[in-house]
């Protein structure tokens, strides 16, 4: 097995994987889902197309009762996958919701939608005909376009499929490249970046062979030389599926680490907001369940759990100021201080000291009164109040009773001081 053989096997498989990755969102999730229900089934005929230019693949069905089989199933699946992209380009970039002038890449995407569908069947069509009349399929080949250079009929054949691909690969090339522009993301940004390039590989790959196919029939090549250039470009084919494939993948690696971020956002609020919703049942929706429970509740996206986490700490936190004095912000400082920390832990440490004291005064009976004076959150969004709270959870589960117990101690002295 030859280098190239083996890089062919890797992207086949890399296709795939990318395919049965994205298959469950497209075929049942939202409908943001489902409207890439078409670039998933681009991914899945390009993972056919590329398995059938394997060696064992290609070789087997090209030496099956139809000669040259792996050759027409390869361009019939990549044609459908050309059309599910080209869907896709059409259902991301052919709608506009701003009134006056529509911009150019929606004009150009609604074109596309009305050739599209009618150009992949005809040059379906084509292709079964021209390889069944004018493609000289005598014996089998290994190499379809070294082995065929010099023929007219599989330079026609060829040219048909090669147009429509370089096409369609341009069309790819040139709206990405609008949208790579306009990205604010940098994730979105380098994805697009990168399908952008493999678009570009495919209209280089598309015109260099075309003519190569068509130079060889005014000058047959030698046959050493029709097989290196068949190689060469084999190889940018694949570099071109693998920044596809990865390019594709990059945006929803993004998602999906921002979704594992929260579930571990999750993992280490649940202690915190479980002791302050048994304090006050009346508070959250539901009431808290354990840790296992909760990560297996898939009602409601993470995202919106966590907000509603943090809401409903900074309510509770709200009812215990009603419970301490204004003296436990300063008691609860000391005792962040005095337990040595590096200064960047200090603050989170001083809040998780506050709520633990004052849900302990809550729990102990303390007499609901005045709300107390509390230190200012000063999170300028969502995101910066969840990182917060995660830090003081965090420093919440260090924090021992008997450490809580010092300080309500102290807390009371200073109380009785100060009225005596």
């Amino acid at each position: 097995m030859t280098a190239l053989d083996l890089a062919g096997y890797l992207i086949a498989a890399l296709m795939t994987a990318v395919a049965l990755w994205r298959m469950p969102a497209a075929l049942w999730g939202d409908e943001e889902d489902r409207r890439r229900r078409a670039l998933w089934g681009c991914y899945a005929g390009f993972a056919v197309a590329l398995w059938t230019k394997t060696s064992v693949a290609r070789t087997g069905l090209n030496n099956s009762p139809v000669t040259d089989l792996a050759v027409l199933i390869k361009h019939y699946t990549a044609t459908i996958a050309i059309l599910a992209i080209l869907s896709y380009i059409v259902a991301i970039y052919g709608h506009d919701t701003d009134s006056g002038a529509i911009p150019r890449h929606v004009r150009f995407a609604r074109l596309v939608q009305r050739l599209a569908a009618r150009t992949s069947v005809a040059t379906l069509v084509l292709l079964t005909v021209l390889f069944f009349t004018v493609v000289d399929r005598s014996e089998p080949s290994d190499r379809f376009v070294s082995d065929h250079a010099g023929e007219w009929g599989a330079t026609l054949y060829m040219s048909v499929f090669y147009l429509y691909l370089g096409a369609a690969s341009a069309v790819c090339a040139y709206q990405w490249a609008l949208a790579t522009a306009g990205a604010e993301r940098r994730h979105l940004r380098v994805g697009l970046g990168m399908m952008t390039f493999a678009m570009f590989i495919g209209v280089g790959y598309t015109v260099s062979r075309t003519l190569f196919l068509w130079i060889s029939v005014i000058d047959t090549p030698s046959e050493g030389f029709a097989l290196r250039f068949d190689k060469i470009t084999e190889a940018a084919q694949l570099v071109l599926f693998a920044f596809f494939a990865l390019g594709a993948s990059v945006p929803a690696c993004s998602t999906g680490w921002r979704r594992l971020r929260l579930r571990r956002a999750q993992v280490r609020l649940h202690p915190l907001w479980r002791e302050l919703m048994t304090a006050f049942p009346d508070q959250p929706f539901e009431p808290p369940a354990s840790l296992r429970r909760e990560l297996a509740r898939f009602d409601t996206p993470v995202d919106l759990r966590i907000d509603r986490w943090a809401a409903d700490i900074a309510d509770a936190v709200e009812k215990l100021r009603h419970y301490v004095p204004d003296g436990l912000v300063a008691a609860a400082k000391e005792a962040a201080a005095a337990d040595g920390r590096e200064p960047a832990r200090t603050g989170p440490l001083a809040d998780a000291y506050w709520i633990k004291a004052a849900l302990a005064a809550k729990t102990g009976g303390a007499r609901a009164g005045a709300a107390a004076a509390i230190e200012p959150n000063h999170a300028t969004d969502q995101d910066g109040e969840v990182a917060w709270l995660v830090r003081v959870a965090t420093a919440y589960r260090t924090i021992g009773e008997d450490r809580i117990r010092r300080v309500l101690d102290a807390l009371e002295a200073g109380e009785r001081e100060r009225t005596a």
